[in-house]
């Protein structure tokens, strides 16, 4: 599924009106076809008869939501349309969707201050909520008339169903100010948008639903931001052989853990163990070695880094024994562990896991040239505070325009970049963003970083061919679809396991535990879109 700007959606509109002589009422009419289906849908399921009440804006957004109304009122349901703009303001589409509804039954009122509004729920009291008031090309700040009905409304609904985008979210960069309508359900015109799912757009959409509208199909295969679904992953699924040793699945080494922080390697060396690797070793610093001993799954293999780097030599040369190495977790922010960092991304030609620590002791500016020069796939996964000290960016900037930033390292360093949160941003070598969201604060706990890089060590260590002298930029082609099946995964399991244990009570461990369920049911969908095919 493509994920689209203000101006990629304006772009496809025009050239679905210019060139396939699909207009713009042609679209408002899809537009309450499917909305009000799934809608009609959704309030049988929830029993619920109550008056479903319109909020109308002036423009276009307005006349999709009066179109809404009128199917949904032909379906039997009780409309109101709240118009909050005079006549003479209203676009001429809402003039004519107007008409068009209040002649199937859609009451329609003009609203013209906030008194008529609460007086209107002060008779009937909280109620359903559709609001058409304004499109991803929302003007800011908002206007006092409008900042009190959003303000009332978020206060006084039942449920609220946003047509497109909340009113008051801007559509590229999910900002709002003062205010904006908070919806349980966003059903997204044609394409999902990009404001959804940053800033504080991912906190005022609700459940995202994308409706199709008539625009060619064509379009779904452009641009370079997508939502990360089963369907990037169909060719990843690949029986294991049953003939085949140990060896065959790859060796995973994660280096990691310092006083007190061994539980992070133990983690991810577990993680890299259930999803399918062959051998696992891990290792930390010398005196910490006997504390991650007996933190580590008997299957898992361990060692030390000496803390004189004099006698790293043999460390070094026994690299190319794995096929993988994760470093980072619990690894300590000290000049120590940034030369061991170093050490590994100029010494082994195999696919390397930077997460947490490693990133922590790491400057964009002082070792670009290091990531530049590297002849083997990258990934690096920091949330939003590693990826503002390591780029040198700050928080605020960050947290406003992840995507700019994102690409911005990734041109620079030519690495894949995992920029992980709610919305977790999978940034590819080839310019390509997917965007993973499955926001589940039972997953906001220590150590489910942990778990996803051992995830990316374990299943990048089974695929042999990056580890071959072939074009980086290949090689790069089968890294990013594993590094997308890797956050897949732990989103799912993570889901999983909050689904049957509660966000409370689940753990970095539980994601572990809930592996197996989240690669069955993403096999069981692979295999359904293989025989849809």
């Amino acid at each position: 599924m493509r994920v689209v700007t203000v101006k990629e959606m304006a772009e496809i509109e025009k050239i679905t009106k210019d060139e396939f002589h699909f207009d713009d009422k042609l679209v408002i009419e899809n537009v309450g076809i499917s909305a009000a289906s799934y809608l009609d849908k959704i309030f049988n399921e929830k029993e619920i008869d109550d008056e479903i009440v319109f909020l109308i804006g002036k423009g276009k957004n307005g006349a999709d939501a009066l179109a809404t109304a009128r199917h949904l009122s032909n379906k039997g349901h009780r409309c109101r349309a709240f118009i909050l703009f005079s006549e003479s303001e209203c676009k001429a589409e809402v003039h004519l969707q107007s008409q068009m509804a209040q002649s199937y039954g859609v009451s329609i009122n003009f609203i013209e201050n906030i008194d008529q509004v609460t007086g209107y729920f002060d008779q009937i009291g909280p109620a359903i909520i559709v609001d058409g008031l304004f499109g991803t090309g929302v003007q800011l700040p908002l206007s006092q008339f409008m900042y009190d009905v959003i303000d009332y409304i978020n206060q006084n609904s039942l449920f609220v169903v946003s047509i497109d985008i909340p009113s008051g979210v801007q559509g590229d960069t999910g900002f709002i100010q003062g205010n904006a309508i908070e919806a349980d359900l966003t059903l997204a015109i044609g394409y999902p948008k990009v404001g959804h799912y940053i800033s504080d757009g991912s906190k005022h959409c609700g459940d995202i639903k994308t409706i199709k509208v008539g625009i060619p199909r064509q379009f779904d295969f452009k641009g370079n931001k997508f939502l990360l679904r089963p369907e990037h992953m169909v060719d990843l699924l690949n029986p294991r052989d049953k003939f085949a040793d140990k060896k065959y699945f790859g060796h995973s080494l994660v280096l990691g853990g310092s006083h007190g922080l061994t539980g992070a390697p133990a983690l991810s060396s577990h993680a890299s163990l259930r999803v399918g690797s062959g051998l696992v070793t891990a290792a930390t610093w010398e005196p910490q070695y006997q504390e991650l001993i007996q933190r580590l799954p008997a299957e898992v293999m361990y060692g030390y880094v000496p803390l004189d780097f004099n006698k790293w030599g043999r460390l070094i040369q026994d690299l190319d024994k794995y096929s993988s190495i994760v470093i980072g977790p619990g690894l300590a922010r000290s000049s120590r562990s940034r030369r061991l960092v170093l050490e590994i991304l100029n010494n082994f030609d195999g696919p390397v896991v930077i997460d947490a620590d490693a990133i922590n002791v790491l400057k964009f500016k002082e070792d670009k040239e290091v990531f530049s020069i590297r002849n083997a796939p990258t990934v690096l996964t920091p949330h939003l505070g590693e990826f503002s000290k390591f780029s040198d960016v700050s928080f605020e900037k960050i947290t406003r325009e992840p995507l700019k930033y994102l690409q911005e390292l990734i041109e620079n360093i030519n690495c894949t970049v995992v920029l992980k949160g709610p919305c977790t941003y999978l940034g590819c070598s080839d310019g390509n963003i997917f965007f993973n969201y499955s926001p589940n604060d039972g997953m906001a706990s220590g150590g489910s970083g942990d778990v996803l890089a051992g995830i990316l060590g374990g299943l990048l260590g089974q695929e042999t061919s990056l580890k071959e002298k072939t074009s980086l930029v290949s090689r790069y082609e089968t890294f990013n679809r594993i590094v997308a099946q890797s956050v897949y995964i732990h989103s799912q399991a993570g889901k999983l396991a909050a689904e049957s244990l509660g966000v409370r009570a689940m753990s970095a461990k539980s994601i572990i535990d809930y592996l197996p369920k989240a690669f069955s049911a993403l096999d069981e969908k692979i295999l359904k879109m293989y025989r849809e095919y």
